[in-house]
């Protein structure tokens, strides 16, 4: 159960009430035993008798003190009373045990505060002066009582016993004033106090929150260079724990080479931040890309170590080489729209004159042959200019809805009977059981897949499997069109420049082909992956989105 500050400080005063009353009661006990006469002993064992009985109510009542707080101003006068009944028992005016009513007194104001001190200190006083009263009442025949009958006779002078009265009451209030107004001290020092510890909670919390906010990971260290502090980005950056990485190396962490430690330290003597871009592999085998600042920990004392801010630029350097391929690209379209058509009319004119000219003249066999070699490479010049026109000129679209399986069965039918397939060439088609609809210019995504799988062909000279494969993606419920062959790899430095026009690895070809694919699935707004291994095959991924948003 859930105890509260009141309710914990008068559980106290019943033990500390228990164990003063036993030691005071003992000892007079004690003394009795050991000096017979100078004590009553039965009025004691009374008092300790009603002491434990009393402590036994209050502890039972403990739990209603939230509720009401009068019980506290019970117990706190129940003690004024006992301390009367000692010092009635004891000698009154002459005993030794005034100075208890301090106990409650201070008892109260702890709980009470100054209220509940002073209400004590005058309940006190009232009681003392009225055995005091009693006693030289008793004295001077007016009231009888035997228990001061036998303190009669060593009764101080009246204005003695006035003088101790009126000092034992102004002790009582003094003390009452004293201890309420250093218990209302502390208890406006405490709110303060724990107002300001809640205000410095929050700004706490705050600047966590700020700092688990940032879309940068941030790590801060000592100036050892060992983690102090690891935000949530950071966590989820590099894929580690916070309570992992504490107290270890930065360098050993962020994977930092010792040339890069360098070239940061360097930078830092010029008082300025230098960001830098390190390979980082997660635990799990990806490798990422990450762009790294790190500055001085300025405090007022002076410098408290670095601190380290960074990002997943993985995802930019894709689009900045994206964007480096686009330019490359379009300087490519405009080149071949300016020379296409000069090239193709002239070009169809010398042609359509030769055929005349085989025709109508009469040739030897070496001049035939010549002819048809003129004829033949006018074709596959025009054939090239062809597939420039279809890189370079805007497309018209015809969007339909059709089934992607079809269009995979109907390409691998054509490549089966195609002049690239060889005698050690399988082609295998894997396409889901139900139908793989798609909204797309069905031309185009043929296009798409004949062009990355005559170049499959291409790299298995000595014949190997092609695989055709086309789902449904997942997470966006758009199309995944892969080629996979086994054919002889793609060195990873030739990579980035796979999809540039005239790139084409093979002797056969325009070198567009790739060219062309880029183009047809950027204007759909996808994207192509390529995973190769030299001597292990390639596999290309094109990801088309859900629904077909061309761009022309």
């Amino acid at each position: 159960m859930f105890e509260t500050k009141l309710r914990r400080k008068v559980g106290w005063l019943i033990a500390i009430r228990a164990v003063i009353s036993t030691l005071l009661l003992g000892s007079a006990t004690f003394a009795q035993i050991n000096a017979p006469g100078s004590f009553q002993v039965d009025p004691f064992f009374f008092l300790i008798g009603l002491t434990y009985a009393l402590t036994i109510i209050y502890a039972a009542t403990l739990r209603l003190v939230d509720e009401r707080r009068w019980l506290v101003d019970v117990q706190l006068g129940g003690d004024a009373l006992i301390i009367t009944a000692f010092i009635y028992f004891t000698g009154g005016i002459t005993s030794y045990f005034s100075s208890l009513y301090v106990l409650p007194i201070v008892a109260a104001s702890t709980l009470q505060f100054r209220r509940g001190g002073l209400l004590v200190a005058t309940l006190s006083a009232i009681l003392y002066g009225g055995l005091v009263v009693a006693q030289y009442f008793t004295a001077s025949g007016l009231l009888h009582d035997p228990w001061l009958v036998t303190s009669v006779l060593a009764l101080p002078a009246r204005s003695v016993a006035e003088y101790t009265y009126a000092l034992n009451a102004f002790g009582f209030f003094a003390v009452a004033w004293l201890s309420g107004s250093l218990a209302e001290s502390l208890r406006s020092t405490g709110v303060q106090l724990q107002q300001a510890s809640t205000e410095i909670a929050d700004l706490q919390a705050l600047n966590q929150h700020v700092i688990d906010s940032l879309p940068s990971g941030l790590a801060t260290t000592d100036n050892t260079r060992q983690i102090l502090t690891f935000n949530r980005a950071a966590e989820a950056i590099t894929g580690l724990p916070a309570h992992a990485v504490l107290g270890r190396p930065i360098a050993e962490v962020l994977q930092l080479s010792p040339e890069k430690l360098l070239a940061l330290g360097a930078d830092l003597s010029g008082a300025r931040a230098r960001r830098i871009e390190v390979q980082y592999r997660r635990e799990n085998g990806a490798r990422i890309e990450i762009g790294l600042s790190a500055a001085y920990l300025e405090t007022p004392g002076g410098r408290a170590g670095y601190l380290f801010t960074f990002q997943d630029v993985t995802d930019i350097k894709k689009l900045e080489h994206s964007a480096r391929l686009q330019q490359r690209l379009a300087a490519v379209g405009e080149m071949a729209a300016g020379i296409a058509h000069e090239i193709r009319n002239p070009l169809a004119s010398m042609s359509g004159s030769i055929q005349i000219l085989r025709q109508e003249l009469p040739l030897s066999v070496e001049q035939g042959q010549l002819m048809d070699i003129v004829l033949r490479e006018s074709e596959r010049l025009n054939t090239t200019i062809r597939s420039f026109l279809a890189y370079a000129r805007p497309h018209r679209f015809a969007i339909a809805r059709f089934d992607v399986r079809g269009a995979l069965n109907d390409t691998a039918l054509l490549l089966r009977n195609s002049a690239e397939v060889r005698d050690g060439h399988v082609i295998d088609v894997g396409v889901p059981a139900t139908e793989l609809w798609y909204e797309a210019d069905e031309g185009q995504i043929k296009q798409i897949v004949w062009n990355l799988a005559t170049n499959g062909l291409r790299a298995m000279p000595e014949g190997g499997r092609l695989r055709l494969l086309a789902a449904m993606e997942p997470s966006s419920d758009g199309v995944v069109i892969t080629v996979e062959d086994e054919g002889v790899g793609i060195p990873s430095e030739e990579l980035d420049g796979l999809f540039q026009p005239f790139h084409g690895r093979f002797a056969k070809g325009s070198g567009l082909g790739l060219a062309i694919v880029h183009r047809i699935v950027t204007d759909y707004n996808g994207e192509i992956q390529v995973s190769s291994h030299p001597g292990q095959g390639t596999t290309v991924s094109v990801r088309l989105p859900a629904r077909a948003m061309v761009t022309t």
